[in-house]
């Protein structure tokens, strides 16, 4: 069985070998414990956004095979590496060290097991007081209300309406899901679009707890702006969603042969 870790890094010397380190150890011992009668072939693929601290160059002597990546964004850099990954399987990590890679293994096994589609973390059940600042951990709880508020009538999957953490970036899925998707986004509302897609497809999701804890190295995100970019989004999608759904039901009934 293969499977793919797609990791987006800038500047992350410092978390990415402590991240790829929890990783490989996890995937060895669920190789032998796990998985014994079908070993996951990991591949790890680091997708790169012009790092200067050498991040590229510690992933490939880690055994990362490396994408470089110029065009910025959160998104564009997962959309990349969604493109190139070559398992039948795909997760995600963050490479600071705030995602609990050595999970990655059995959510994977939990997927496969349970029949789902695609399996999303829920950082926010148990949060470590340090792991977002008063001002992330607020934006977080107004996009996932925004989330359930704007979304809850259209999408019917149960999960949708009850999904805790919308803004969560560890994910597991099968790769064939993809091409189904309508992937448009490139900077942090990716996260949320993603979901949306998988909700909106039909396709089967379930949110797992996980731990989510302090990131090793310096902060990159901007909590006001891509809070408020992720919302604006939101907006967005739902009234095209709308839209959409006008537009079907404007579209007239073949009459029937002999009618």
């Amino acid at each position: 069985m293969r499977a793919s870790v797609v990791i987006p890094t800038l500047n992350e010397a410092e978390g990415l070998p402590r991240t790829l380190e929890v990783f490989y150890r996890a995937a060895a011992s669920a190789n032998r414990t796990l998985f014994l009668q079908d070993p996951v072939d990991w591949e790890v693929l680091v997708v790169d956004g012009a790092s200067t601290d050498g991040t590229p160059e510690i992933a490939r002597r880690l055994g990362a095979r490396v994408v470089n990546e110029p065009r910025k964004g959160y998104g564009r850099a997962y959309r990349t590496g969604f493109e190139m990954v070559q398992g039948e399987y795909v997760a995600t990590l963050d490479g600071d060290g705030t995602y609990p890679a050595d999970k990655v293994p059995w959510m994977l096994l939990h997927l496969i097991h349970h029949d789902r589609d695609f399996l999303t973390g829920d950082r926010l059940t148990y949060l470590e007081q340090k792991a977002m600042t008063t001002e992330h951990r607020i934006g977080n709880l107004a996009l996932n209300l925004t989330f359930r508020v704007l979304f809850h009538t259209c999408l019917k999957n149960a999960p949708a309406r009850a999904l805790v953490d919308s803004q969560s970036g560890l994910w597991v899925f099968r790769r064939s899901i993809l091409p189904k998707l309508r992937l448009t986004q490139d900077g942090m509302a990716f996260s949320e679009e993603l979901k949306l897609e998988v909700l909106l497809r039909g396709f089967r999701l379930e949110e797992i707890p996980i731990h989510y804890t302090e990131r090793w190295g310096r902060p990159k995100l901007s909590s006001w702006r891509d809070g408020y970019r992720n919302l604006t989004y939101l907006f967005r999608k739902r009234v095209e969603i709308s839209q959409e759904t006008r537009r079907a039901r404007q579209v007239p009934v073949p009459a029937e042969v002999g009618a």
